[in-house]
């Protein structure tokens, strides 16, 4: 056929392209062109030239018998005129409903040699274009628990649909996990805790240090998701340093182990000071005055 397009320039690429780039610009042009998307007066036809380019593009053997012979061996009866075969790349109009469309698609000689670019079968053009729309949604639950409960795990007893039912949140859910159970899915609220401030798995808290602790250095207890833990800080600790507890934050959901815990160090300074408190402070000062160095 003198008038058809060269299969490469519908889909846009070289006659050297490889097997990816043809099954790219195929699915690319398959999306932009289908009718159900497309309303425009060409599309139909346009959606119909892309296919069937791809349909031999798509086939090695198809392909290099296109390089070779061109448009003429997929013609009726090309490649078979004198020993009455036929076309041997004939195939016969398949198709389907997909929802509320239809879809028609031809085949090659053995059915099942044609990847639809990347698509199992043209609905899957469908998915792309609605969004997996017409599949059956699974029904989605809620459920609130305390922040305790998120690093524990807990079992809880609910009403789905008037029936009571056990669900065994794991540790680690956090708010807007998603848990997929056998009919339904449940999605988590976490309450804050007012001390730890979460960062995904790893846990944050802030520590009012005084300001002799900080220069001196010293032993600390603070409270961790899982208990009661001691750790010295340096001495010159200064104001916002993090502290890495290692391990001791949330359980990773669906992981082993757990992250890390930090500790910023707010150093408070006294508003208000005593007498002696004050000597210390301007012995201090004059030292410093003396030696020319700040003790900060």
């Amino acid at each position: 056929m003198a008038s058809e397009k060269d299969y490469y320039q519908v889909l846009g690429v070289t006659k050297s392209a490889s097997a990816d780039e043809i099954k790219k610009a195929y699915r690319k042009l398959a999306l932009e062109y289908h009718p159900d998307r497309n309303k425009t007066k060409e599309a139909n036809n346009k959606f119909k030239e892309v296919t069937k380019a791809y349909e031999v593009l798509s086939n090695d053997q198809k392909r290099k018998t296109y390089d070779q012979f061109g448009h003429a061996a997929f013609e009726q009866g090309g490649m078979g005129g004198a020993g009455g075969g036929g076309n041997p790349f004939s195939g016969g109009q398949q198709g389907g409903q997909y929802g509320p469309f239809r879809y028609t698609y031809s085949s090659g000689g053995q059915g099942s040699d044609f990847d639809f670019g990347g698509f199992s079968d043209p609905f899957e053009i469908f998915e792309q274009f609605f969004g997996g729309a017409q599949r059956q949604r699974r029904p989605a639950y809620s459920i609130r628990i305390n922040f305790d409960e998120a690093v524990k795990g807990v079992e809880k007893q609910v009403s789905i649909n008037g029936k009571p039912q056990k669900i065994k949140i794991p540790p680690g859910v956090d708010r807007g996990s998603r848990i997929r159970f056998s009919e339904y899915d449940i999605v988590v609220d976490v309450t804050p805790d007012p001390k730890f401030q979460r960062e995904g798995a790893d846990i944050v808290t802030v520590e009012d240090v005084s300001f002799p602790q900080a220069a001196l250095g010293g032993e600390l207890e603070i409270e961790t998701v899982h208990g009661k833990v001691k750790f010295k800080i340096p001495s010159g600790t200064q104001p916002e340093t993090l502290v890495r507890l290692s391990g001791k934050g949330m359980p990773r959901i669906n992981k082993s182990g757990n992250g890390d815990h930090y500790v910023k160090i707010k150093v408070t300074v006294p508003k208000k000071l005593n007498r002696d408190q004050k000597k210390i402070l301007e012995d201090l000062l004059k030292e410093e005055k003396k030696s020319g160095k700040s003790w900060f």
